[in-house]
């Protein structure tokens, strides 16, 4: 006969297995809902507390045609969510002194025209430029060089002197990646992989234009109405130029607590506010977003790119991170992060769809 304390932990084990059970249940119910009311063809999750991966899943289809199914392990684009591995790459040379933040980028690429001297890599991390968002010569068809797409836009006007405002440019993380290749004397995507991804165990993660057969790759799509497959093009994009899947992604979390690839200080300027030359901030760190949620620190990116959408939300003081990556570039893929963090963390807002959801299981 079991004795009374050891029947209490029993029941109490039971009591907590049976909570997360049901709340595992409501996240899935609530992710299927929103999948459904925004024809989202597969969708793949991992929550992230306190260092443990709480919960991965896949949901719906990776590849249509094929009828086969996402799961944690089902490998998509994250468009700009990997702005942050361009900027970490920066922050590494920062670290080794290689680079400045506050350098003139014509320091590093001499043919930038006059007025882009007042440009520096603080800027272009930041989104204070004042470049174009995107590049005119930048061919989504064409594998083209970095630098090549960067001149197209040399005799574009600045839209504000630099620092004076925040304005989001994919043309500033060209530059950027052209930096890292010429500090480095290597192709910029072969140093990320090597400093970053490799050291971090994340054996999926790749850049776009890989030739390597990845297997569980989902088929990205476009227009949610119709559902039709969207093209794969050559072209890599600095802005948002990864694949990777949500576990590989978890383990890039864990590292982010750690001073394994950045230290301490090159993490905390990184999830720092942007100071404007008004002396105002801006939510925006150094390829980061920066948007309190209710009073909780967090540190996130949305990524979108043709055929998929990606959101990496943390909240370090919470402890709590959820990743989700979708094969659908036509979404609301802020919803379906907020929704499943609020079933972690009660004092999160609902959002109203997933409000809507919980009061129909009640």
């Amino acid at each position: 006969m079991l004795k009374r304390s050891h029947l209490l932990l029993v029941l109490v084990v039971l009591r907590l297995g049976a909570s997360a059970g049901a709340q595992a249940d409501a996240v899935d119910a609530f992710i299927k809902e929103e999948m459904h009311r925004q024809h989202i063809p597969g969708l793949s999750l991992a929550v992230v507390r306190d260092g443990h991966v709480v919960k991965a899943a896949g949901y719906g289809l990776a590849d249509r045609a094929h009828q086969i199914p996402a799961t944690p392990d089902t490998v998509y684009k994250i468009g700009s969510a990997g702005k942050q591995f361009v900027a970490t790459a920066i922050m590494l040379l920062v670290q080794q002194h290689r680079i400045g933040l506050d350098d003139p980028i014509s320091q590093y690429l001499q043919e930038t025209p006059d007025t882009w001297r007042a440009i520096t890599i603080r800027h272009l991390l930041t989104h204070t430029s004042g470049l174009c968002r995107e590049a005119p010569g930048f061919e989504w068809t064409k594998a083209q060089s970095d630098a090549d797409v960067m001149r197209s836009a040399y005799p574009l006007p600045l839209a504000f002197a630099p620092g004076d405002k925040w304005e989001y440019s994919n043309a500033g993380y060209f530059a950027l990646a052209e930096v890292i290749a010429r500090v480095t004397g290597r192709p910029w995507e072969e140093f990320v992989t090597d400093a970053i991804f490799k050291p971090s165990g994340m054996k999926t993660t790749r850049p776009t234009n890989t030739t390597t057969v990845l297997p569980h790759r989902a088929v990205g799509y476009t227009d949610h109405n119709r559902l039709q497959a969207a093209p794969d093009f050559e072209a890599l994009r600095p802005s948002g130029a990864f694949l990777s899947t949500v576990l590989d992604l978890a383990k890039w979390d864990a590292v982010l607590d750690t001073n394994a690839i950045l230290s301490d200080t090159s993490r905390r300027q990184m999830w720092t506010p942007v100071r404007l030359s008004s002396g105002r901030s801006y939510p925006y760190g150094l390829g980061w977003q920066l948007d309190p949620v209710n009073g909780h620190r967090q540190e996130h990116h949305r990524g979108g790119i043709r055929g998929f959408g990606a959101e990496f939300a943390r909240f370090p003081d919470d402890h709590l991170t959820v990743i989700v990556l979708m094969n659908l570039d036509d979404n609301d893929i802020e919803t379906i992060s907020a929704g499943v963090a609020a079933f972690y963390l009660p004092a999160l807002p609902v959002p109203a769809v997933a409000e809507v959801g919980k009061a129909s299981r009640r």
